[in-house]
């Protein structure tokens, strides 16, 4: 098992989200040992509490003092208000885990009205890997913890892919048309890494575009993908205004993308090379409590950067390429870039080996990039 580097609150309770398989149970079991757990999974629990929320009070033992844990805990919209009540009543410590909070906001529950933290849990990174790291690996079954544990991480991937339409879609009733679902999942993986065009997605899957757009809205609910904005803090050019589309780990966006005869195998590795950076991003941010958000960088020439992030401590722009060898062409966006922001700090993350710099340009190994994080990120 590997340990996580999730900053969690010491007294105060929180929301633990994040998409099956990323090891939300895992790492709760292991970093609070005494909890008390209830998982509404269980049949027998989740029928009682789903009858009379209030039941919760009756199965805690009286002047309990550690955490208590409820998994799955958006099966229940209803309990949060019970856990309100006895947070407020006992001053109980909540850790409420769940892979959406779609559930909770659609029946008009609020998070707990800030009196609880909402944090996210994402695949595992390079620094929690350590000496297992494989970038090899990584760029092929991503990093769900399964993906590095499993003896054949391509069935796991398979069958977490065929689980989450079967389990979380339909079961949750947030499509009436499997198949129309599937179709759209394919074809949502040829924007991956592009500025989204939800009409052109909906035509390639042959459905209406609102159709496409709450399919969206659902792969964005269920945390397994991400849109980010473009960044235009004090623009000197015209910009694009669409975000740029993300399925949440490498390994599944590869497992969900179709690859025929015709296709370019250097394309879609080279997409998995930024997926990679952008979900090792993502987690580091939210792991950390960092106050950078991340961004993405297009004029409406086309130049762009694929990565910004913009935080209280400065700008720091990634532009990544899987090639190992570099043409002045390559760092046209970055340079662009810091023309309009000649304070940020600049990073051309490839697939080589060494270490270079042009001008204000670090040039360095994705490896290396991952593993100085932390000094990259103040």
């Amino acid at each position: 098992m590997y340990s996580r580097l999730l900053k969690y609150p010491d007294k105060k309770s929180f929301f633990l989200f994040g998409p099956r398989g990323t090891g939300k149970t895992t790492w709760v079991k292991s970093t609070f040992p005494n909890a008390l757990y209830f998982d509404l999974l269980e049949a027998e629990l989740y029928n009682d509490l789903l009858a009379n929320p209030q039941r919760l009070e009756n199965l805690i033992p009286e002047n309990f003092k550690d955490w208590i844990v409820i998994d799955e805990v958006q099966k229940i919209p209803e309990l949060l208000d019970e856990i309100h009540r006895l947070m407020e009543k006992y001053k109980y410590r909540f850790i409420l885990t769940g892979s959406s909070a779609r559930k909770i906001r659609r029946k008009g529950h609020n998070l707990l009205a800030g009196r609880a933290l909402t944090l996210t849990m994402y695949p595992l990174t390079y620094i929690e890997l350590g000496k297992d790291f494989d970038l090899t690996h990584s760029l092929k079954y991503g990093q769900m913890p399964c993906a590095y544990s499993e003896d054949d991480p391509k069935a796991y991937l398979e069958s977490y892919v065929k689980t989450y339409l079967e389990e979380e879609v339909k079961q949750e009733g947030l499509s009436r048309n499997l198949g129309a679902f599937a179709r759209f999942l394919e074809s949502a993986t040829f924007s991956q890494g592009s500025l989204l065009n939800i009409t052109a997605v909906a035509a390639d899957c042959a459905v209406e575009r609102k159709v496409a757009e709450n399919y969206f809205n659902i792969l964005d609910d269920l945390l397994l993908t991400c849109r980010i904005p473009v960044f235009s803090k004090r623009a000197k050019r015209r910009l694009v205004k669409h975000r740029k589309f993300y399925f949440f780990d490498v390994g599944v966006y590869r497992t969900l993308r179709p690859a025929g005869p015709l296709d370019r195998p250097e394309e879609i590795d080279g997409i998995a090379f930024e997926t990679l950076l952008f979900q090792e991003l993502a987690s580091f941010i939210s792991g950390q409590k960092s106050d950078y958000k991340l961004f993405y960088w297009r004029t409406s020439n086309n130049v762009e950067v694929d990565f910004v992030l913009y935080g209280e401590k400065g700008i720091i722009a990634f532009e990544v390429k899987r090639t190992g060898k570099i043409s002045s062409k390559m760092l046209s966006g970055l340079k662009s870039f810091l023309t309009d922001y000649p304070e940020a700090k600049s990073y051309f993350v490839y697939g080589g080996d060494r270490i270079m710099r042009d001008g204000k340009i670090e040039i360095v190994p994705m490896k290396w990039a991952l593993s100085h994080l932390r000094e990259i990120i103040p």
